[in-house]
């Protein structure tokens, strides 16, 4: 049985967003693997320091370190952790996420050589990604892209589709909540019913300003806060169309997750998502903050019955590629 420390933030009990430490981590754990986390601290600094205790800790038990790697403040930790397991012959893989991870190769290219060119692996879950970082010399990498359980995501076919929109992400503001509402805003002009609800936690106290705005442009807004899983696919039994507004992206896992419960998915066309999804086959896609053109293509979906349903079976043939009995065997090659 191998042993695996897990470097992450692993904060879903602060009330935020599930993560890749969360859901990998008990996948492992079932598939047989011995898991040890860190963090669950929500202070920036004692995570960090949680983060290199535990790794000087577990040194002699672990086989694996992973460290989930993004561009923003994140980045520091995956630097400091990976050099620590460089000192104590540790091997590391870091889990690539972030659709901006390129910008940091490309602005930060000694620290990204430290980190990168001298891990067991690098694991890339887009083409995006891989593409990026092969670019830059960093051929350790490989493709393993995100996993879903399908089984528990009931595919609901909709056959007449309404403007009820469904929106899945935390309110930081690189996912742009606010397009949504103004989405929602110019859907009105023309649906006088048309109905949008945002599922996520707070990020910055940016909830509350997306709360006020809504209030400002008289919209009735349904705002859930965090939900489970289970509650979120649930809700969205409830909606006909999911939105993806972000200003950057990687393999957004809403999005697939949208694309298994039926709901044709629109989205701006940022970062990993053009590797992801093809307009006008498995979504339809926009310019960054292009509101006009993301109502286009929600009117565009009501009206054309044979495009929507095109996009939604195409989609729901893609995510098969995603299902967690399928990516396990690639974890098995790289952790066995």
């Amino acid at each position: 049985m191998k042993t695996i420390l897990y470097i992450g933030n692993k904060l879903a009990k602060h009330g935020i967003n599930q993560t890749s430490i969360e859901t990998l981590g008990e996948f492992l754990e079932r598939e047989g693997f011995r898991l040890f986390y860190a963090s669950e601290k929500k202070n920036k600094v004692l995570r960090m320091l949680d983060m290199i205790f535990k790794t000087f800790y577990y040194s002699k038990k672990a086989d694996y370190v992973l460290i989930d790697t993004y561009s923003t403040y994140n980045f520091w930790y995956a630097l400091i952790i990976s050099q620590l397991c460089r000192i104590l012959n540790l091997k590391y893989i870091p889990k690539l996420h972030g659709g901006d991870l390129p910008k940091r190769l490309q602005n930060n290219p000694k620290m990204c050589q430290l980190i990168f060119a001298n891990s067991y692996l690098n694991i890339a879950p887009s083409s995006y990604l891989l593409d990026a970082f092969r670019e830059k010399g960093f051929t350790k990498t490989i493709y393993v892209p995100n996993t879903i359980e399908l089984i528990k995501y009931e595919f609901k076919k909709r056959e007449i589709i309404e403007p009820k929109l469904l929106w899945v992400r935390s309110f930081s503001m690189i996912y742009n909540p606010e397009m949504a509402i103004h989405v929602l805003n110019q859907l009105k002009k023309e649906y006088p019913n048309a109905e949008l609800c945002m599922v996520g936690p707070d990020h910055n106290g940016n909830l509350n300003k997306m709360q006020q705005l809504a209030k400002k442009l008289n919209l009735n807004v349904k705002f859930t806060g965090r939900l489970s899983k289970e509650e979120w696919v649930e809700l969205s039994k409830e909606y006909d169309i999911f939105i993806n507004t972000t200003h950057f992206d990687n393999t957004p896992v809403s999005v697939i997750e949208a694309m298994a419960l039926g709901l044709p998915v629109v989205s701006t066309n940022v970062g990993g998502i053009p590797y992801l999804l093809e307009n006008n086959k498995t979504a339809l896609l926009v310019n960054d903050d292009d509101v006009f053109q993301m109502v286009v293509c929600i009117k565009k979906l009501i009206i054309e019955k044979e495009l929507k349903d095109s996009i939604v079976k195409n989609a729901l043939e893609l995510v098969q590629d995603f299902d967690s009995e399928k990516v396990k065997l690639d974890w098995f090659k790289i952790l066995k």
